[in-house]
């Protein structure tokens, strides 16, 4: 028994030799990665707005939620601004209105990439640029922030969810005006999630504004969009 087992231990301690002996190199890697997106969208055009005028106009960027994905842009118009337009308010800003297609969820990306588009094409004062939404609209607009945190003048996310690691992150919109809404009795996104990031946001020094309604459910959309204080607080907001 001896015999057989001096070989094999000679051998396992070779191994661990050889382990020892190999090296890794590093390496660095530059490329470029492109993509085409698209999207489909509603944009409102306020009285007064003039191609051909200098002035520039702030821009209200609404996101829908679950229910109004698709390819039929009627159904995006069943909560928030696009309802009040289609009932006929008047805004003092254009609106956009885009449309998430079935089956997905909003993509950072291609939102931003929109954004920039209809700033480009239309007579947009980039340092006033809102972005609000709903649900899952209301979670890309964390998202969304959280991607570009420098570009927007003010955020209103309505009952949407918080990613895990976006409290840890609270510093980098500091800065930022922030107005939160939700309902105390949402079960489908808990007010807690949101709560960590009031708090993290307060820590790091950003006054964020937190309205909560102590009777709703998930629907805390309609008081908040209703609201003309929103619209107002949205308008007071600039970038420096």
């Amino acid at each position: 028994m001896k015999l057989l087992l001096i070989p094999l231990f000679l051998t396992f301690v070779t191994t661990i030799a050889s382990a020892q002996e190999s090296q890794q190199s590093s390496g660095s890697f530059t490329g470029t990665v492109q993509r085409t997106v698209e999207s489909t969208y509603l944009i409102y055009l306020p009285d007064g707005y003039d191609e051909k005028s200098e002035m520039e106009w702030p821009l209200l960027v609404f996101l829908h939620g679950s229910g109004e994905r698709g390819s039929d842009l009627q159904k995006v118009k069943v909560h928030g601004p696009p309802k009040l337009i289609e009932a006929g308010k008047k805004f003092p800003f254009v609106v956009l209105s885009p449309q998430c297609p079935d089956s997905t969820d909003w993509d950072t990306e291609t939102l931003f990439a929109l954004i920039r588009y209809i700033a480009s094409e239309y007579q947009i004062d980039e340092s006033r640029v809102y972005l609000t939404g709903l649900s899952m609209g209301g979670w890309a607009t964390w998202d969304l922030v959280m991607a570009h945190p420098d570009y927007f003048a003010a955020i209103a996310p309505v009952c949407g969810r918080i990613n895990r690691n976006y409290p840890l992150r609270a510093g980098e919109i500091k800065s930022l005006p922030v107005w939160v809404f939700h309902g105390a009795a949402d079960d489908v996104v808990l007010i807690n999630q949101v709560s960590k990031m009031i708090i993290a946001l307060k820590a790091a020094g950003n006054e964020a504004r937190f309205t909560i309604y102590p009777l709703s459910n998930h629907d805390s959309w309609t008081e908040t969009y209703d609201n003309p204080e929103l619209y107002e607080w949205f308008l007071k907001q600039k970038k420096n």
